[in-house]
């Protein structure tokens, strides 16, 4: 029996090490091709280590002044919409959240009934709409543009967290003294963070690397994931894998940064029979 249960775990450990060995190895196949020499690449038989380091790649990518303007429009952007979503979406979910079962899924499907609609469908009358607002080529157009696709996706995770908080937690806190927003700020939010925490990262992520809006808003400026396809199409796969690794890096920092408040712990212990 005890035999048994070890091989369980060494299977499903071996499994994760497996799944992950899978999802890493496209990432380090950029950042292979971005260190890598072209003889090394330019053949029928690639080596999967890297032999023979280079900068030479990096080096292009950093020196043609290309990079920092659509790295910091991208960083902008991502985050403004991420702050933004959730300003607006935190106390309309939490509102949506306490009411009738009918009520709720009427409003929950309509939110989703507007992601039907193909990006590509409606950016074109967005892009003409922001061109007579003079919001065109702009952060704040942009921003505005990826809030009308992340907007339901965030409120569809975070209804769902505040369903799971059990509504004896706000009326202890309300025969305690505290008032509605009190409640909301002091007891709500913190035993809803990790479902914010995901809204949060994935509404970022997906603002990142948003790319159909960008191409129809963007002008002057391109957002990084224009500048890869750019060197996609031109042909420059040396380049476009150094830039496809610094579009990974900052998806890596804000995983490492958000994966604290992602816990299921939060409700434990937090109401007591």
């Amino acid at each position: 029996m005890a035999s048994k249960k070890i091989w369980k775990k060494i299977l499903f450990y071996l499994g994760i090490a497996l799944i992950c060995f899978f999802m890493a190895t496209p990432v380090y196949i950029l950042f292979r091709i971005s260190f890598s020499i072209p003889e090394e690449v330019l053949t029928q038989h690639p080596k999967f280590l890297i032999t023979n380091f280079t900068f030479k790649h990096w080096d292009q990518v950093l020196k043609s002044g290309n990079l920092w303007p659509p790295l910091r429009k991208s960083l902008l952007v991502a985050t403004f919409t991420m702050l933004s979503s959730l300003v607006i979406a935190v106390p309309a979910c939490y509102a949506i959240s306490r009411l009738n079962k009918r009520l709720k899924y009427i409003i929950v499907l309509s939110l989703f009934f507007t992601r039907m609609f193909p990006n590509v469908g409606i950016a074109l009358p967005i892009s003409v709409v922001f061109l007579k607002w003079n919001l065109l080529d702009t952060h704040l157009g942009l921003v505005l543009a990826h809030l009308i696709e992340q907007l339901p996706f965030i409120c569809w995770i975070l209804v769902s967290t505040f369903e799971t908080i059990p509504f004896d937690l706000e009326e202890a806190a309300m025969i305690d003294g505290a008032g509605r927003l009190q409640t909301l700020a002091s007891v709500i939010l913190p035993v809803a963070a990790p479902g914010i925490a995901v809204s949060a990262m994935l509404t970022w992520l997906n603002s990142w690397n948003e790319f159909t809006y960008a191409l129809y808003l963007s002008l002057s400026t391109r957002t990084l994931p224009l500048q890869i396809y750019y060197y996609v199409s031109r042909g420059g796969f040396f380049q476009q894998a150094a830039y496809s690794t610094i579009l990974a890096v900052p998806v890596l920092i804000l995983t490492l940064v958000l994966q604290r408040f992602i816990r299921g712990e939060y409700l434990k212990g937090a109401v007591k029979g």
